[in-house]
This record gives C-alpha cells, structure tokens and sequence, in this order.
C-alpha cells in the first residue's frame, strides 16, 4: 500500500481515477488492500463488510488520506436484496459505479463425509451465490452505462480441488465458471469480467493457522514465500483499468507459483 501511495504522490499514472469501486469484504486481509489499493490510484472506494467495524473505519480513514471518498456498508453479502441495496447506496452517494470487485469469502473446511449441510450451504452462499448477487446487482448499472469492470476473487484451489474443502473448492470453482459466462455475457455492452486467483496469502487468517499448515503450503510455492495481500491488490488494480481493456474472462493466479 506504501508504494502504491508513493507512485501516485510522485506523479505516477492514477490506473483509475475518479471511478467508483465497490470491494466486497473490504475490512481485512486481501480486501483492504485492494480497497486501498484502488484508493491510491485515484478511485473513489465503498465497500462490504460483516463483523470488523472498528477496521473498517480505518480503511475508510486511509481512503481519505488518499484524497478519495471512502464508504462503509455492513452487509451480509449472500442475501440478494442486501446487494441491491448496497448497489443503490453507491449510487446514490458516491455517484455511480465503475468498478465491481467481488472479495467477500469465508472456508469451513472438513473431509466430504464429515462435512454437515450448513457447512456447505453456509459456503456456497457466501462465496458462490454472494458474487452472483453483487454482479447481478451491478450488471444492470454497466448494461445501461455501456461499461464497466469486474473483478472476482477465487482461488488455485478452486482450480485443482483441495482435501478438506470441497464446499470451498466447488465454490471458487463455480466462481470461475461464473466469471467466463458472464464475460461472453456483458462483452457486447464494454464490460471486462476477470478473475484473480490467490495461493496462500499472508492474511491475519492465514498467520493464524497451524505452523504445520503453513510449511506445507511453503513447500509448494516456487518463490519460497507466502504472497502478500498488495500483490493480489496490484492485479486487481490492473484488471479494473483501462490498461486491461482487451482482457477479459481470464483468471489470473497470484500465487508465487504454487499451482505449478
């Protein structure tokens, strides 16, 4: 995030200035960074979150300190009127929307046949049917405007499955699905649809993991490190701006090569 803020105070190109984004799950982790991210180069930045209010304000705070305006919104993001109402919250108060990033995500792992109904459903809400809700929402918004950008947050494992994680891993892997439909979808009306794909990044989640979980992890990465939340941050960036223009249903994996 301090480079990001360096390069626009030192002049350097503002990737999406004066647009609006909307970052779901906005308050921690990968989220915040790339709400900062965004900030920093010159969009103006509401964004979802759940539970983390007091984090929350202090991305707001540091919007701002980036000469943007920053938005909060306490959301749920698998209930479909919420993301309306969210949509239309944007709308009204920063005054349109250019930018759609779909973030908000949550794993309750456990092998198949220990895995209860709520711990699938809860999943698939959130992470599957919580991006189609904001899309949905946000589709008839580019549609009418003639343009827009969408980024959605999956993951490798939604790429190559994960023991303990098929309510996960069917998720990010509808997402991806979900991501080249919509792209063939809203291509004829200017609208760029792409998805980030993340191996396992230095999140206050993952720190908080078994060591034994994270040496493993370790181990299959090429780079010989976890990635960091402003390298997903930078991609997305990328991916909501005009630089990326003729790019679109692609996933793009930030994972030091751990998917190799």
């Amino acid at each position: 995030m301090a480079e990001a803020q360096q390069a626009a105070a030192s002049g350097g190109a503002a990737l999406v200035e004066d647009k609006v984004a909307l970052v779901t799950g906005g308050s921690l982790g990968i989220g915040r960074a790339i709400a900062l991210d965004l900030a920093a180069n010159g969009a103006h930045v509401a964004f979802t979150y759940r539970r983390h209010a007091e984090e929350a304000a202090q991305v707001v705070k540091e919007i701002e300190a980036c000469g943007r305006r920053g938005m909060m919104l306490q959301a749920d993001v698998s209930s479909y009127e919420g993301a309306q109402q969210v949509v239309r919250q944007v709308q009204e108060t920063l005054g349109g929307l250019d930018i759609l990033v779909n973030n908000a995500g949550m794993n309750w792992d456990g092998v198949v046949w220990k895995m209860t109904e709520e711990q699938w459903d809860r999943v698939i809400a959130v992470d599957l049917k919580g991006t189609f809700n904001y899309i949905h929402a946000a589709a008839a918004v580019f549609k009418a405007q003639g343009s827009g950008k969408i980024v959605n947050i999956t993951s490798i494992n939604g790429l190559r499955g994960k023991f303990g994680q098929s309510n996960y891993t069917a998720a990010k892997g509808g997402v991806i699905a979900l991501t080249k439909t919509v792209a063939r979808e809203l291509g004829r009306y200017n609208v760029n649809v792409n998805a980030v794909a993340p191996g396992l990044i230095e999140t206050p989640m993952v720190q908080q993991a078994p060591e034994k979980v994270r040496e493993m992890a370790l181990a299959e990465i090429v780079l010989g490190r976890l990635g960091q939340p402003e390298e997903v941050a930078w991609v997305v960036t990328f991916l909501s701006s005009e630089r990326a223009r003729h790019i679109t249903g692609e996933v793009i994996t930030v994972d030091g090569g751990q998917y190799l």
